[in-house]
């Protein structure tokens, strides 16, 4: 039974790793990504105004 333990974490992690690409590739595109770049759009904006105000 010792090899069941040994195999769990693996397999565990393995199954996060995959949910968590599954996740960042379904939020890429589509409605969110309009609000993506308009978030970082902002950022941008906002630091280039502060570099122009130094």
């Amino acid at each position: 039974m010792d090899y069941v333990s040994a195999l769990v974490p693996p397999i565990a992690m393995a199954a996060f790793f995959i949910a968590l690409v599954v996740t960042i590739v379904k939020s890429q595109g589509g409605s969110n990504k309009a609000k993506e770049d308009a978030v970082v759009d902002a950022v941008i904006a906002r630091a280039e105004a502060a570099q122009q105000q130094k």
